[in-house]
């Protein structure tokens, strides 16, 4: 499985913005990775991303939850691949490009998204706790959010996420 257009998560491309001092490191200030599923942007704490590749190929796995769509041989190493556009409710009408894998312990799952993501630097304090009847309760791995222009990015939570989706693979 030829994967050359392969990126690692120093390689994206970086804001300016972005482009933060030592200080303001030590003072907080969080890295994100940007990802667009189905026309929607989330993010992810970019220490839980392990790489981004193009998706060229995967292969199915019968008997496994909708969400999880197949895996992928990424070097050797098996990765599951899952779409999150079905669970939050998103477009399906673009096929995903690419994939960006992301790790919680020894645990790693692939998340195929529309484009390749961009890293941000965020202040804390501009997350956004979920209300009582917000998208949090009916998709526990969206933690927070964050305001992205004129709309709310949901941040995913990768542990959360591989929670949810243990919980799916039990049903």
């Amino acid at each position: 499985m030829g994967m050359e257009r392969m990126q690692f998560i120093g390689d994206l491309p970086q804001l300016k913005s972005d482009l933060i001092s030592p200080q303001e490191r030590s003072s907080g200030i969080l890295r994100i990775c940007m990802i667009s599923l189905g026309g929607e942007v989330f993010a992810i704490d970019v220490r839980q991303v392990q790489e981004v590749f193009a998706l060229e190929s995967m292969t199915p796995v019968p008997g496994m939850p909708a969400a999880l769509i197949g895996v992928a041989n990424l070097r050797g190493t098996i990765v599951p691949l899952i779409d999150l556009r079905a669970t939050l409710g998103l477009s399906l009408a673009m096929s995903p490009k690419y994939v960006v894998v992301v790790r919680h312990g020894s645990h790693h799952i692939g998340i195929v998204i529309d484009e390749v993501p961009e890293t941000r630097s965020i202040d804390p304090h501009d997350l956004i706790a979920p209300s009582g009847n917000s998208i949090g309760q009916t998709n526990p791995f969206l933690f927070s959010f964050l305001k992205v222009g004129n709309r709310l990015c949901g941040i995913l939570e990768v542990s959360r996420l591989l929670t949810y989706l243990e919980g799916a693979v039990d049903d």
